[in-house]
């Protein structure tokens, strides 16, 4: 089994991740948590991995704060757009590309980081958790990872009340997989116990996308897209709705002592 490279659907995945209001709700609840774990390192200038980012969203939004950031993509195509969008940016931005598979990163090569995104790339793996532990080792102590992941259970859930009742009977599992449709899908649990077995502290668990998915197709006319990325933030932290995101968000914090060596 082979990870998923975006090099075809470039233009369709860069357009569907932040060019709609579903993208709009992802970039607020992953920034509404990422913004006051950043702040307990106060003005320092952090070094921060964006593993599998393609075009580099929060990579731009967090080099526009003068942090310096990595920003690693299987894809070419991906990181055509960043480059496109970096150049065009009105303030210098220290982003360094890396075109490489995200199994590839190494310490010796990069170094250690602050922080450590890895956003909707699990799901496309083959072996999600060994990668994981390959990025692990480049955080630093009192490091953050974030990482977001396409929730299996959501997933079931939206097949059922869409009436898809063959689809959960066969297990999620169809002969022509649609190209967008995650191939790896994950259960909150397995993510809970990967970062316990991490020894890692968990600080934020948010859902993402806990409305939009399930909403009715046709919607009042007043239909207020800004009331609905109120709602999501507000209940994004609630259960039974983290549950329900289509993604889950995981902020966690390393040891305080370097245990890799």
């Amino acid at each position: 089994m082979q990870d998923k490279n975006f090099d075809k659907l470039a233009q369709k995945f860069a357009k569907n991740i932040y060019g709609t209001p579903k993208g709009e709700i992802r970039a607020a609840v992953l920034w509404r948590d990422l913004a006051p774990a950043l702040a307990q390192f106060g003005d320092k200038k952090l070094r921060i991995l964006d593993a599998g980012g393609g075009f580099g969203y929060f990579s731009q939004k967090l080099a526009r704060l003068g942090h310096e950031v990595v920003l690693c993509d299987i894809s070419a195509e991906m990181l055509a757009q960043a480059k496109t969008q970096i150049d065009a940016s009105d303030t210098p931005l220290a982003i360094r590309l890396v075109h490489a598979p995200i199994q590839a990163l190494s310490v010796a090569e990069h170094g250690k980081f602050d922080l450590i995104l890895c956003h909707a790339v699990v799901e496309w793996l083959a072996d999600a958790k060994t990668t994981m532990e390959g990025l692990l080792t480049m955080l630093k102590p009192n490091g953050l990872f974030s990482l977001m992941f396409y929730n299996k259970e959501a997933m079931r859930f939206h097949a059922l009340v869409s009436g898809n009742f063959d689809y959960v009977a066969a297990d999620l599992k169809v002969k022509k997989k649609v190209r967008l449709t995650p191939t790896h899908p994950l259960y909150i649990h397995d993510v809970k116990q990967w970062f316990a077995e991490w020894n890692m502290d968990l600080l934020r668990k948010s859902g993402v996308r806990v409305i939009h998915d399930y909403l009715k197709k046709h919607q009042p006319a007043d239909f207020d897209y800004q009331k609905l990325l109120t709602m999501e933030l507000e209940y994004s932290q609630r259960e039974p709705y983290i549950s329900l995101g289509r993604y889950v968000h995981f902020l966690g914090q390393s040891a305080a002592t370097d245990t890799s060596a």
